[in-house]
């Protein structure tokens, strides 16, 4: 049995972006030589998700509306007040309790099947890192189980 492991850093441009990392995860398979197995891709984030679903630009428009009307981000959220709220605060903190209430609708990472060498996705899927908050430098990491 062998386990690989990589993380990669991404910089997101703007709230609801939509970053395809197929590619990226694909070659990382191809790189590990392990031909059957399992692969676990993971944000490092509590306002971002990973996700698998159609490269289609209506659709993936269709998934931020749909947030934004769950969970609007002008309401007003506690973690957000910083005049009351005493934990886990950051210099450069800023108000994204929105960010943080969508994640928790969405996966934060998703398992896939490597057979022969390949990770198997399905004719459309595709996986995607969504940021919910800012622009910023993220973290995902990749980790293959297989021989």
């Amino acid at each position: 049995m062998k386990i690989k492991t990589k993380t990669i850093t991404i910089q997101t441009e703007k709230e609801f972006q939509f970053i395809n990392i197929t590619e990226e995860i694909k070659k990382f398979v191809k790189e590990s030589k392990i031909k059957n197995g399992i692969m676990n891709i993971q944000s490092l984030h509590t306002t971002a998700s990973i996700l698998i679903n159609e490269n289609e630009p209506l659709l993936l428009n269709d998934i931020k509306k749909h947030l934004s009307r769950l969970i609007p981000k002008n309401c007003k959220y506690q973690h957000d007040d910083f005049t009351i709220r005493t934990v886990n605060l950051c210099e450069d903190e800023c108000a994204n309790g929105h960010a943080h209430c969508k994640a928790i609708l969405l996966p934060t990472s998703v398992v896939l099947n490597i057979i022969k060498g390949k990770i198997q996705l399905g004719q459309w899927q595709q996986i995607f890192f969504l940021e919910l908050d800012r622009a910023r430098q993220r973290k995902i990491q990749f980790h293959i189980i297989g021989e």
